[in-house]
Order: C-alpha cells, then sequence, then structure tokens
C-alpha cells in the first residue's frame, strides 16, 4: 500500500507514514470536503507572468531606443523628437501594466484555491489560513514575506519532496530584488530627469538627453535579471503545484451518506483504500447498484 498523500510505500508495522505522518489507509481527499481544480487556472496563470515578463523586459531595454531618439533630437535640434521619447516609453509601459493586472489577478485567485485545496487533503498542515492567499499580496510589507510562506507551504503540502523547495527560496529572493530595485532605480531616474533642461535651445542640452538615457540601461539590467529568474521560478512552481494537486484530487475516493469516510461522520480518517480512476471529492454520487458494483 501506498502513502495517499506523499505517495512513499507505507508498512503493516506503523499506523502512520514514516515520511509524511499521514494516518496509513487514509484517503487522498477527505470525502465531502469541498475542493478546486487549479490545472486551467495554473495554464492561464503561468502564461501571464510570462507575458508580464517579458513585457518588463522590454521595458527595461527601451533606453537603447531613448538614446537613439534623443540623438536625432540632438542632431536636428527638435523638441518635438524629445517629446515622442515620451510618448513611446509611455507605449512600452502600457502592455506591461496591463499583463502584471491580469498576472496579479490570476495569481491571486490560483494560490486561493490551492491553499483552499489543503484544507481538503488529509495529513496536510498549512502554517497561513486561506485568507493569507489573497491578503499575502496585497497588504504593505506583509507582501515581501507572506506569499513566500504561502507557496513554501503549497509546496510542502502538495508535492511532499523536500528537494524542491530551494526553488520557493529562488522565488523569494530574485522576487524581493525585482520589487526592491526596480523602485529604486525608478525613482533615481525620475530626479535624474527633473535635473534635465525643461525646454532644451543647443546641443550641449540636447546632449545631456542623450546621457540621460546612455546611463539609464545599466541600473535597469539587475531588477530585469531579477524578475526573468522570479517569473521563470514562478512558473515552475505554479505547474508543478497544480500537477499534485490535480492528481491527488483524481485520487479521490468516493463515499456514502452513513459511511465511516463520509463527511461529518467523526470516523471519518478511518483506512479506506483508493480507487484508481475514481471520480474526484464532490463529483455527483450514484448509491450502489443491487449486485453491489458502483453505478451498476
Amino acid at each position: 500500500m501506498h502513502c495517499q498523500t506523499c505517495g512513499d510505500a507505507t508498512s503493516p508495522a506503523y499506523e502512520e507514514c514514516q515520511r509524511c505522518g499521514t494516518r496509513v489507509g487514509q484517503p487522498a481527499v477527505a470525502p465531502g470536503a469541498p475542493t478546486y481544480g487549479v490545472r486551467g487556472l495554473a495554464v492561464a496563470s503561468a502564461f501571464a507572468v510570462g507575458a508580464a515578463t517579458l513585457c518588463y523586459l522590454l521595458t527595461a531595454l527601451f533606453p537603447l531606443v531613448g538614446a537613439e531618439m534623443a540623438r536625432s533630437a540632438a542632431e536636428q535640434l527638435d523638441r518635438d523628437v524629445l517629446l515622442g521619447v515620451v510618448l513611446v516609453e509611455v507605449l512600452f509601459t502600457l502592455p506591461y501594466l496591463l499583463a502584471l493586472l491580469t498576472a496579479g489577478t490570476l495569481v491571486v485567485i490560483w494560490t486561493w484555491r490551492a491553499r483552499k485545496n489543503l484544507d481538503a487533503f488529509p495529513g496536510a498542515v498549512p502554517n497561513l489560513s486561506p485568507a493569507w492567499a489573497i491578503a499575502g499580496w496585497l497588504v504593505p510589507f506583509a507582501n515581501f514575506v507572506v506569499p513566500a510562506r504561502v507557496l513554501a507551504d503549497l509546496l510542502r503540502n502538495s508535492v511532499w519532496q523536500r528537494r524542491q523547495s530551494w526553488l520557493v527560496g529562488v522565488w523569494w529572493v530574485s522576487w524581493l530584488v525585482f520589487l526592491i530595485g526596480d523602485r529604486f532605480v525608478a525613482r533615481a531616474e525620475q530626479q535624474r530627469y527633473d535635473r534635465l533642461t525643461e525646454l532644451p535651445r543647443n546641443d550641449a542640452e540636447f546632449g545631456t538627453y542623450v546621457r540621460f538615457y546612455e546611463e539609464a540601461l545599466a541600473p535597469r539590467l539587475t531588477p530585469a535579471v531579477a524578475c526573468l529568474i522570479a517569473g521563470i521560478a514562478f512558473v515552475v512552481l505554479v505547474r508543478r503545484i497544480s500537477a499534485a494537486q490535480q492528481d491527488r484530487l483524481a485520487r479521490a475516493v468516493p463515499a456514502w451518506p452513513g459511511w465511516p469516510g463520509s463527511a461529518g461522520h467523526p470516523g471519518w480518517s478511518a483506512p479506506a483504500a483508493a480507487v484508481p480512476g475514481a471520480p474526484p471529492a464532490m463529483s455527483p454520487q450514484v448509491p450502489p447498484g443491487p449486485n453491489g458494483t458502483i453505478g451498476a
């Protein structure tokens, strides 16, 4: 027999799994507990996070375009070209903001659903309540710590492979570097831009705009690289957690009203054998037929 929580082989000499501590024979999903599919949402979240990451990388490389346009403005002594630089940068930024908003919405929903599923998994012991799966992303300062703890909970209680925990650390560190680095770079750039001549009139004053964009690229590379690493690590985490949860939901054991394994019965955690290919928990159930075969 294998543990329905972590998949390790169990021994009749022990009442609990020696790896995760789950009672031997306990079902993969608590009968009657609400569960949520996460596979489709995981795909959408991964795609949105990838799109947001790509759009941010394009905004980080914008100084290359800005410097070229500023040189053209300096050659022509044309202020309108400098105004065009600002407009082009806005066009670079808008897709990123849209992708970021979409990714943020999908990730919050996915996190909440995945965390709620843990409540239906016998043997799972999450450290934070489902409310933090939402609030952790939105509350200032808490969003520097709580999302990493929630993801660690999800990975530990879904995948049950401790060697993968380093992924959360990689994502968390790169995410912090991105958040802090992006804000620091944006503030420093704004201060430098405010010191430029508002209405340049000669080569020297136009040249300050050229130097501004040339010098803006290097500081942007650090948050850009951090964003790329964070995006890749997060997509991997979402896919692995979702795959593990969907596999466990597929092993849910149906329960009939009044049986020891049914919802609300004090003996719901009693040993019950998993039925391969059985419908997920909360699926419509059909009472046993006259020949004792389910659905006959």
